[in-house]
């Protein structure tokens, strides 16, 4: 059975609630012909949100919507997602454990714990930590929160693209990192019928088309340099139905775009984001993505926790 899609409706609801807790983020206008595009280019600056990414929104309006008398949130994280579920809880005066793999930068484990959460590290990349965390919460009072398949997430996630609609009211392409595909989902959902959402994979994290491919969400093998970010073992089920209800499938770029991608935005903008936040970006610069002449692309630079200098 396919996956129950939230509306703009249900977004619009999420807005609402983490209104004045979450920033609306920033954009900035470059000149396309500097990335060999004809059309007008305009950055969306998540890396600037709370705990670094989009991540806390989705984490946010989630924790917003748990029952009443919720005491303890569990979570599995990359690493920003639980930076995100930390703060969220730290706000909404909950106790927050959170599962991460041990190839996620230090940087995102520290600050995981900067926001009073637990951090538990698990050896392996995200699938490891998902499963650590759904073993330690049985026979728990806890609620579990998802990275990025469960509609609040989504929801939260997809205010990003209510911002775009008001900021760039005029964008025909939305430019998306896609992992699990929450930001992907929420986005594509948010801004239906208005802009072109396309979802943009590293190649060696490629969930969404492998489960295209297969007609379902498989398992696969992750690596690369954006694996701490994007490589979920699987995509998310309401990804999955997005991209099947609107017809999209996923752009791929390698390795080399993605640090080609961070590199650029670092030296011409002085932007500094992680690998995964970056995909989007190289999805332009490589040519993957073709732009038409005169065409507003928004691209979602979606995290900044990973600091080393490209």
């Amino acid at each position: 059975m396919r996956a129950a899609l939230p509306d703009r409706a249900d977004i619009e609801a999420a807005a609402q609630r983490i209104s004045g807790r979450v920033r609306r983020t920033p954009v900035l206008e470059i000149d396309g012909h500097d990335l060999g595009v004809p059309g007008r280019v305009v950055l969306k600056l998540e890396l600037t949100q709370h705990t670094g990414s989009f991540k806390a929104r989705g984490a946010l309006n989630s924790v917003l919507s748990l029952p009443p008398g919720t005491t303890g949130v569990v979570a599995a994280s990359g690493g920003n997602h639980g930076a995100a579920i930390a703060w969220a809880s730290k706000l909404a005066g909950l106790v927050a454990d959170v599962f991460v793999p041990a190839t996620s930068p230090a940087e995102k484990v520290e600050r995981i714990r900067g926001h009073g959460a637990t951090a538990h590290v698990v050896e392996g990349f995200y699938p490891g930590a998902l499963a650590a965390s759904r073993q330690w919460a049985e026979g728990r009072s806890v609620a579990t929160v998802h990275a990025y398949d469960q509609p609040s997430t989504v929801c939260g996630a997809g205010t990003v693209g209510l911002e775009i609609a008001s900021q760039v009211p005029e964008a025909g392409l939305v430019l998306v990192a896609c992992g699990g595909g929450g930001l992907y989902a929420g986005t594509a959902l948010a801004l239906r019928g208005t802009a072109r959402v396309l979802p943009v994979e590293p190649r060696l994290c490629a969930n969404l088309a492998r489960a295209q491919a297969a007609g379902h969400p498989v398992p696969i093998e992750v690596s690369g340099v954006a694996a701490d970010s994007l490589g979920a073992e699987k995509v998310g089920e309401l990804a999955f139905a997005t991209a099947a209800a609107l017809q999209t499938s996923p752009v791929e770029v390698g390795d080399d775009d993605i640090i080609a991608a961070r590199s650029w935005l670092w030296q011409h903008c002085r932007v500094l984001a992680e690998p995964g936040a970056a995909a989007a970006l190289a999805a332009l610069q490589s040519g993957a993505v073709r732009v038409e002449t005169g065409e507003t692309v928004v691209v979602v630079v979606s995290g900044g926790n990973n600091p080393a200098i490209p």
